[in-house]
């Protein structure tokens, strides 16, 4: 036989085995009787995503779809099998009654090769656990308090930015200049930096800032690979930030954390609670070592706090405005609330003015609700879990799990007509009575998003000192109903959102 023949073979033996393989994987559901959509076999339930669907369109689709079939219903992430929960009391369950099984979220990060990925969003098992204890304590209501001055700083720089505007078109763009308001609070609050980039758009730190967010380093075949496979991804020394936009951030806080050290420099800022942490000799592990951040760890904080603190809220903030526009009356009816609160308070924002406003609460509560940035959540399971009362649902160990949030927001039988915007779902006698899985916008349970008072924090004050002084109205710009972004992740507009912006007086 020739060495042609043989290595041919070879070739159709091992493309049949692979083939045979991904038959199998791509089957599981099939053999185990679960409801699911039939996977193709390159991009398994995820063929239409970032091309005519987003994620959110994918995970909102699966959902009501198979809702009341089962506790759960099958997903292919890729090649991956994944369980997308349908019932709520097993959603309860994974969130918070069944919490250490379902602690981990199972996504990629390197730490080693990739030091800014070594954050609390992706982080697992004990790793997650000691730096979510050190970190808690950050995000507490005193040290918002702390970090009041400066996002109120900031907001005023907002308020006379858009003014400036107005002198020279009152048709604004709300997106981009509330992206560069968050991202000059971040840069205050986190880093301790006058960034100004409601001035200056081409600021370093805001490009950094919306490279290191808007730009991938790989082709979404090659991410979704990453994410399917994240311990080989992590054996092969596979990277997610660009080498640049990691070496600034790095840089950035080696310089002031050496800096503030070296001069002994305390200020109000995330960056001055990390640096307290980090000489902190008392925080000590289960053996007694130390256990101090590190710089790259500080980093890495700084870093999520800042991806995950300008474009969501900034987002929330636009999608407010939006729906404001659209609704004078119920735009008036926040404003008059505003008023009143900064009058309580011989007109300046204290922190107090946060719980002073129970419709803002409303108003941005049906807002995530109807615009949930981060469209599901991830869990993983530690080990194989039976579903209470379903013996034939089993979530098996390893197996991704997805809760999907804006599936439950757009569920009509917990929410009439979820189109609708309606902050009126959202009064305290109803949020009381309501289960707190029906409204993930920020997660549940022990893993729920440990920035949330922060960012519903700069949201607030950002509207309230808006509404103070502007009527927002559409006009001919504004797109109606919006076109949403199919290639992000996260839930954005596409073509960016106009309205029309008059000032008034404070009393008017």
């Amino acid at each position: 036989m020739s060495m042609t023949v043989i290595l041919l073979t070879i070739v159709i033996v091992l493309f049949a085995t692979l083939l045979l393989l991904l038959h199998h994987r791509l089957s599981y559901w099939h053999r185990l009787g679960i409801p699911h959509d039939k996977p193709s076999w390159l991009l398994g339930n995820l063929v239409e995503a970032q091309r005519t669907l987003s994620f959110a369109d994918i995970s909102r689709n699966i959902y009501l779809k198979y809702k009341g079939t089962g506790p759960f219903c099958g997903f292919y992430f890729f090649h991956r099998p994944a369980a997308v929960l349908l019932d709520f009391d097993l959603i309860k369950n994974v969130l918070i009654k069944d919490f250490a099984n379902f602690a981990d979220r199972g996504m990629f990060s390197n730490e080693r090769d990739d030091p800014l990925t070594g954050h609390l969003f992706l982080l697992d098992g004990q790793k997650w656990r000691s730096l979510r204890n050190k970190l808690t304590p950050t995000f507490t209501s005193g040290k918002m308090k702390f970090m009041l001055p400066s996002i109120i700083e900031v907001t005023q720089n907002l308020v006379d930015v858009l003014g400036e505007k107005l002198q020279v078109d009152n048709v604004v763009e709300l997106k981009e200049l509330f992206s560069r308001y968050t991202i000059d609070i971040i840069g205050k609050v986190a880093f301790g930096l006058t960034c100004n980039s409601l001035r200056d758009p081409n600021a370093e730190f805001a490009i950094m800032g919306r490279r290191s967010f808007s730009e991938s380093r790989h082709a979404p075949v090659v991410s979704g690979f990453m994410q399917s496979f994240p311990n080989l991804a992590r054996c092969l020394r596979m990277r997610t930030i660009h080498d640049d936009v990691s070496e600034f951030f790095m840089r950035l806080v080696r310089e002031i954390v050496e800096y503030r050290e070296k001069n002994n420099i305390k200020c109000n800022d995330f960056m001055s609670i990390l640096i307290d942490l980090r000489n902190d000799k008392k925080l000590r592990g289960e053996n007694g070592e130390e256990k101090c951040l590190t710089v790259e760890e500080m980093a890495a904080q700084t870093f999520v706090f800042f991806i995950a603190g300008f474009e969501t809220s900034s987002t929330t903030m636009s999608f407010v405005v939006y729906e404001l526009a659209q609704r004078p009356l119920l735009q008036e009816r926040l404003r008059r609330e505003v008023l009143a609160t900064f009058a309580k308070h011989n007109n300046e924002f204290t922190y107090e003015c946060l719980n002073e406003m129970p419709y803002m609460d409303q108003v941005v509560s049906e807002t995530v609700r109807k615009y949930p940035i981060v469209p599901h959540l991830n869990r993983q399971a530690l080990n194989d879990y039976v579903v209470p009362g379903h013996p034939n649902y089993v979530i098996k160990k390893g197996m991704a799990v997805i809760i999907p949030s804006v599936g439950i927001h757009y569920d009509p039988d917990v929410y009439p007509n979820p189109e609708q915007w309606d902050p009126d779902r959202f009064t305290p006698e109803k949020v009381e009575q309501s289960d707190s899985v029906r409204w993930l916008a920020f997660g549940e349970g022990p893993r729920n998003c440990i920035g949330q008072r922060f960012g519903l924090m700069e949201i607030r004050i950002g509207l309230a000192h808006l509404l103070q002084k502007y009527r927002f109205s559409i006009c001919d710009k504004t797109e109606i109903p919006l076109k949403i972004n199919v290639k992000s992740f996260l839930i954005s507009s596409l073509n960016g959102i106009y309205v029309k912006v008059e000032e008034r007086g404070t009393t008017s």
